[in-house]
C-alpha cells in the first residue's frame, strides 16, 4: 500500500513542472517583499551601508575581475566604477528620509481644509538587467535606488563579462539580503526566461536593439520600464575655441575604456579650417594619456570580446586613417584611432562605435552641425566645445539629447543631482541620486477629508443648477495665492496677540502707578 502511494506521488510530481531558477528567484524575491521587511527605512539604511561595506573590503576582488574582462586598473577600476557608487550610497543614506517622507503639495479652495500630499511607496519587484562597458557602475547604481525606494530587485549581471558576473554572484549575497535581492547570472536563455516573469518594473542598460525587446515583453505584463540606451553621441568643436584644451578632453572622454562608453563623444564636427589642427591636437593628447605605445599602458583597456573586436574594425572599411589603427585580434586590442575626411555615408556613421574609433566630419559652421545633429536619432549626449555663450545657447535650443555638455565629456554623469537618461532612440527614464529613487517609486498621492464642511460639497451634488456651476466654476478656477492668505491669516493673528500682549501691559503698569499714588 506504502508503494503504491509512494508511486502515486512520484506520478503526480512528474507532471508538476519544475520551476526555473529564473522563477524561483524572482518568486523568492516575490515572497520576501511581501513580508514588508523591505519597506522600513531602517532596513534599507542597513542594506545600503552592508553594500557600503562591500566596496571597501572586496575591492581587490572587484579590481581583479574587471581587469581579467576590460583590462581596467585598480586605480580605473575606482576611479571609473566604485568611487561613484560610493558616492551614490552615501548620498543615499543622509537623504533617504528626507525623499521617504511625505510630500505636501498646493491645495486648492475645495480641499482647504483637507490634508493632501505624495507619498512614495516601493513598486515591488524590480528586475534590473546590468550592462558590460562598466559592470559594476551601470548594475549597482540602479540597485542602490532600488533598495532606497523599499523595492525587492533581481540583479542580472552581463554575462559578457564572464568574471565580472561570478565576483558578483558571490559576494552581492554576502553583504545584502539575498532573498530580497537574488543574483542571476546567465546569458540570452536565462534573461528571455526572467522577461517571461512578472515584475513590477524592469531597468535595464544597453543598446536600442535589446531595448526593444526589454520593452515588447514588458508589455505583456504592463510593466513600466526604464532603458538607458546610447546612440551617436556628436561633438561640435567651435573654430573659436581653445582647439588644445578641446581635443584633450575628447580624446579622454574617446579612449577611456576604450571607447566602450555609452556617453562617449562618438563623432567630431567641425569646419574644414581646422581640421587639421583637430587631428594633431587628438593625436598629442593620446600619446600624452597612453604614451607611444598604448598596448603597453596599464590605463588603456581593451574591447571586451573578438565578436565586438571585428564589428569594430568592419566599420573602418573604406575610410581614411590619420591616426592609430593598430590593432591585435588575439588580444582584443585596437590602438586609438582617428578617420580624417568621414563623409556621412561612410559604414562608420551608421551605427554607434562603440570602440576607440573617432571619426572627423567637416561642415560650413554651426548651422550646418546643427542640421546634421538633428537629422539622426536623438543622442544620449550632446558636446559643444566653444567660447561663445550664444553657440551653447543655440544648442541647447535647436536641439535634443538625453544631455547636453559644454567645454567637457562624460562629467555630467557624476553630477547626482542631474538626471541621467535617453530620449528617443537613446532612451526613456532617468536615474541618480534623487531621481533613482523617485523612478523606482510609487508617487502615490493622498488626500484625506474629514466627514464634515457637507455644506460646500452640495454644488456637485444633483440637482445640478446653474447657481451651482457658478460656485463651482468660483471653487475650481479661481486662482488663489494660498501662501498669500497664509501670510494674512498668521499677520492676523499675530496682531491680535499683539494686542492681547500690550492690554495686559498696559493693566500692569496702571495698576502699578495706581496702587503707588
Amino acid at each position: 500500500q506504502r508503494a503504491s502511494s509512494r508511486h502515486k506521488v512520484c506520478c503526480l510530481l512528474h507532471f508538476v513542472p519544475r520551476m526555473s531558477r529564473e522563477q524561483q528567484a524572482v518568486a523568492l524575491a516575490r515572497k520576501a517583499f511581501e513580508t514588508g521587511r523591505s519597506k522600513s527605512l531602517e532596513h534599507r539604511i542597513r542594506q545600503l551601508k552592508n553594500l557600503q561595506r562591500l566596496f571597501t573590503e572586496r575591492q581587490k576582488e572587484i579590481s581583479n575581475a574587471i581587469k581579467k574582462d576590460l583590462n581596467k586598473s585598480e586605480v580605473g577600476a575606482q576611479l571609473y566604477e566604485t568611487l561613484g557608487l560610493e558616492g551614490e550610497i552615501s548620498l543615499a543614506i543622509s537623504k533617504l528620509k528626507e525623499w521617504a517622507a511625505p510630500r505636501p503639495v498646493q491645495k486648492n479652495l475645495l480641499t482647504l481644509s483637507d490634508t493632501v500630499y505624495i507619498k512614495p511607496e516601493p513598486l515591488g519587484v524590480v528586475l534590473i538587467i546590468g550592462a558590460w562597458n562598466y559592470p559594476w557602475a551601470v548594475t549597482i547604481q540602479p540597485l542602490i535606488g532600488a533598495i532606497a525606494a523599499g523595492n525587492a530587485a533581481v540583479v542580472k549581471p552581463s554575462e559578457v563579462c564572464v568574471h565580472t558576473a561570478k565576483v558578483m554572484e558571490e559576494l552581492l549575497p554576502l553583504y545584502i539580503d539575498k532573498e530580497l535581492y537574488p543574483v542571476v547570472t546567465g546569458g540570452v536563455p536565462e534573461t528571455q526566461e526572467l522577461l517571461r516573469q512578472r515584475f513590477d518594473h524592469i531597468f535595464y542598460t544597453g543598446n536600442s536593439m535589446v531595448g526593444k525587446v526589454i520593452m515588447e515583453a514588458a508589455a505583456k505584463h504592463l510593466t513600466p520600464v526604464t532603458l538607458e540606451l546610447g546612440g551617436k553621441s556628436p561633438c561640435y568643436i567651435d573654430k573659436n575655441c581653445d582647439i588644445s584644451i578641446a581635443c584633450r578632453r575628447v580624446a579622454w572622454g574617446k579612449y577611456t575604456n576604450c571607447g566602450q562608453t555609452c556617453i562617449a563623444p562618438d563623432y567630431i564636427l567641425c569646419e574644414a579650417s581646422i581640421h587639421d589642427r583637430v587631428i594633431e591636437e587628438v593625436k598629442k593628447a593620446i600619446k600624452e594619456f597612453y604614451t607611444d605605445n598604448p598596448k603597453a599602458c596599464p590605463d588603456y583597456g581593451r574591447i571586451i570580446n573578438q565578436r565586438h573586436f571585428k564589428r569594430i574594425m568592419a566599420l573602418l572599411e573604406n575610410s581614411t586613417i590619420a591616426v592609430g589603427g593598430d590593432n591585435d585580434e588575439s588580444n582584443c586590442y585596437i590602438a586609438p584611432t582617428v578617420l580624417c575626411d568621414v563623409k556621412p555615408e561612410a559604414k562608420v556613421m551608421q551605427e554607434e562605435i562603440f570602440g576607440p574609433v573617432l571619426p572627423i566630419l567637416t561642415v560650413s559652421g554651426l548651422d550646418e552641425a546643427i542640421k546634421f545633429i538633428n537629422k539622426g536619432e536623438k543622442p544620449l549626449a550632446l558636446y559643444v566645445f566653444t567660447p561663445d555663450d550664444k553657440v551653447i545657447q543655440r544648442m541647447i535650443d535647436e536641439t535634443s539629447s538625453g544631455g547636453l555638455l559644454a567645454n567637457d565629456c562624460l562629467v555630467h554623469y557624476s553630477v547626482s543631482s542631474l538626471p541621467f537618461g535617453g530620449v528617443g532612440n537613446s532612451g526613456m527614464g532617468c536615474y541618480h541620486g534623487k531621481f533613482s529613487f523617485d523612478q523606482l517609486s510609487h508617487l502615490r498621492s493622498c488626500l484625506l477629508k474629514k466627514l464634515n464642511m457637507e455644506g460646500v460639497n452640495s454644488m456637485r451634488y444633483p440637482p445640478h443648477t446653474p447657481k451651482k456651476l457658478g460656485w463651482a466654476r468660483f471653487f475650481i478656477l479661481k486662482t488663489v495665492d494660498l501662501g498669500w492668505i497664509g501670510r494674512m491669516a498668521l499677520f492676523a493673528v499675530l496682531t491680535a496677540v499683539a494686542a492681547v500682549v500690550l492690554q495686559v501691559m498696559l493693566n500692569i503698569i496702571t495698576t502699578f502707578y495706581c496702587g503707588g499714588t
